[in-house]
Formats: C-alpha cells, structure tokens, sequence
C-alpha cells in the first residue's frame, strides 16, 4: 500500500494527480478525497478493480479475458473519508447457479462472472462518510450520498440519497431549476468564470445564475 496522500484530515488528495488505473477515468482538475482516516484513494476506496498493480503484473496477477467495467468520476466531485466503491474484479458469485462459490479457474469464473456496466459518478457529486457504492450504479451530477448509505440503483440528478438501501429522500432544486443546471453545466466553464460567478454558484438562485451566466463569456 502506498503512502496516504493526507496527512491531515483538513487535505486532500487531488485525483487527478493520483489515480494511476487505466480503468479508472477522472474528469477535469478539482475531484478529491478526503482520505486522512484511511489511505489513498485507490487502495482503499476503489474495490476488486482489475488495473491495478497486482493485478498487471505478470508475476503475482492475471488478467481476465472479459471485457473489464470502468470506473467513471466527472469534475468536483468530493469523497469524504471511507468510502466505499465496489467494482466487477468480485462479479462472479452468480446467485443463479447452484453454488455461488468463484471456482478460481478461468472457465468457471468466466461461467459465473455477470456484467454490471460500467460504474459512473456525475460531476458536482458528494459522497458522504462510510457510504457504498454498488457495482454498475449511475449517479446524476449534483446528487449527494449520505454518510453511511448503500447505493444500490442509479439516482437521478440533484438528488439527496440515505439509507439501506439507499432511497431519494428529495430533491435539491424544482425539476425547472434541474433542467437548468444540466444545461448550464458549469463544471465545464474556465477557471475564470467559475471564480468570477462563485458568490452566485455559492446560493440557491439557479435563475440568477442563469441570467448572469448568459452575460458572461467561457
């Protein structure tokens, strides 16, 4: 295991610099996390992804000859500490078959492997404490996971999961003012307008930003 990133629960480990599996695809510059009470994002975040180091080495791993599911983060998204997301590398314990037991043997495991698709975390996104995320589950940009939730199906944008399994509790803004934001997509504007509309992007006015943000260039 590699050395954590934070060494302060107060840092945090940008992504984008660390994350080092091609199976893994991380968008823009600002996804962190905050990983101060576990480790590094890969080693202890990431589950059963095939890509690793262990698992690309000729040596000590192998790699299966099905189609491998990816891990997929857009921009700002923030992980708070121990987090969970469970990947395909442990998708063959076929509960159709009489045993769900992963024979390790390449025919059997390829027998029993089931495709979940690929696992996708939407841009603006904040995964709370302690949470898991299931294999192949889609969450929409803005959604926020609450601390300890199990995710288990995609979630719709803007939305505020909790529970076990995890359930929509509500919605952050009115289905007009989300069709706006999906719109706007601001986490793919520059640097410069993001700064420069913070204080807007920092309240609950989606009209406002919208009306302002027509003003301004990329």
């Amino acid at each position: 295991m590699e050395k954590n990133h934070c060494q302060h629960w107060s840092q945090m480990e940008w992504l984008h610099k660390t994350v080092k599996n091609k199976n893994i695809h991380i968008s823009g510059s600002h996804s962190y996390y905050s990983g101060f009470f576990n480790g590094n994002f890969e080693d202890t975040v990431v589950r059963y992804l095939y890509g690793d180091k262990f698992s690309t080495d000729r040596e000590t791993g192998w790699t299966p000859s099905w189609e491998i599911d990816k891990l997929i983060i857009g921009d700002y998204v923030h992980i708070a500490a121990d987090v969970k997301i469970i990947m395909g590398g442990n998708n063959n314990h076929n509960t159709q078959f009489i045993t769900t037991y992963p024979f390790l043997e390449l025919e059997a495991l390829r027998r029993a492997y089931i495709k979940k698709g690929d696992t996708s975390i939407g841009n603006d996104v904040w995964l709370g404490m302690s949470c898991i995320i299931m294999p192949g589950v889609v969450l929409g940009n803005g959604v926020i996971v609450a601390a300890g939730t199990v995710v288990t199906k995609d979630v719709p944008a803007y939305s505020i999961l909790a529970g076990n399994p995890g359930k929509v509790i509500r919605k952050r803004f009115s289905e007009e003012d989300i069709v706006i934001l999906e719109q706007l997509k601001w986490w793919e504007w520059s640097e410069e307008k993001v700064g420069a509309l913070l204080p807007i992007l920092q309240s609950g006015n989606v009209k406002n930003l919208l009306k302002v943000a027509t003003l301004t260039s990329n």
